[in-house]
């Protein structure tokens, strides 16, 4: 699988994108900066885009997306979550007040702008020749980590979650493990905030890698630093041993 790093980080400023990453050219994991990160041709190969949950630094450019795909006239874009995730998008986002519902609006000739792909927990789905398993973690409002899978190997992304179990024991059953896409946030000195909001501090993290004892070697890529926090967490990742960390930056590109 080819990875590319969109946006990586817990917050937006001219040197720093929200979450979103592309998967071999075709399928992204969220939407904070598909559109501000890739070309119009590059836009336009984009099949799928996963979304974790409804927070608007995870479903932003969805907005913009879908309209630079009406334009072009297609093809559809599948929109992919669990069923809590798409209902917020079709009931707050695309609901023909904040923005057009392009579910409605044809795209040329190729059908309508956006299809919705319900996902449903646990129950594996084939998008764009990966097999894609949502996991259910632990956040504010309902959200899925997925695991994205082929016959060379797979990879995993949490999703925003604080301390969360299913997702590490589906991890410690999956072959051929490449990397782990993992959340933090805050820095230790922050943890009150980062349980509130259900985000990882170094610490919190730290003990929840503690639970990928099945992997211990596995490349662990981490994202969703606050930028305001963004020196004091890495320091702090520093002090974490015995753990393949890196530091996801903006144009990050891995064959996994």
């Amino acid at each position: 699988m080819e990875l590319r790093v969109l946006g990586c980080h817990g917050g937006e400023t001219p040197k720093h994108r929200t979450s979103s990453f592309l998967v071999n050219g075709r399928l992204a994991i969220d939407a904070g900066a598909i559109t501000s990160m890739l070309t119009l041709e590059e836009q336009k190969t984009v099949e799928v885009v996963l979304v974790s949950h409804a927070h608007m630094d995870h479903v932003r450019d969805l907005a913009t997306l879908a309209d630079n795909r009406c334009q072009q006239g297609g093809p559809p874009l599948v929109v992919a979550g669990i069923p809590a995730t798409l209902n917020a998008l079709k009931k707050h986002f695309f609901n023909d007040q904040l923005w057009p519902d392009f579910s409605k609006i044809p795209a040329g000739k190729s059908g309508m702008t956006v299809v919705y792909e319900p996902l449903k927990p646990e129950r594996t789905a084939k998008l764009c020749g990966l097999d894609i398993r949502p996991v259910l973690v632990s956040h504010t409002i309902d959200t899925a980590g997925f695991v994205l899978s082929s016959s060379k190997g797979a990879m995993a992304y949490s999703g925003d979650t604080g301390p969360t179990e299913r997702l590490w024991e589906v991890l410690a059953e999956t072959k051929n493990l490449k990397a782990v896409l993992v959340e933090v946030s805050f820095p230790n000195e922050e943890h009150v905030i980062a349980k509130v909001s259900a985000h990882h501090t170094p610490e919190t993290l730290d003990r929840e890698l503690k639970k990928l004892r099945a992997h211990p070697d596995v490349p662990v890529m981490l994202y969703h630093i606050k930028p305001f926090f963004q020196a004091k967490v890495e320091r702090e990742l520093a002090r974490i041993k015995a753990r393949n960390l890196t530091i996801l930056r903006l144009g990050d590109q891995f064959l996994l």
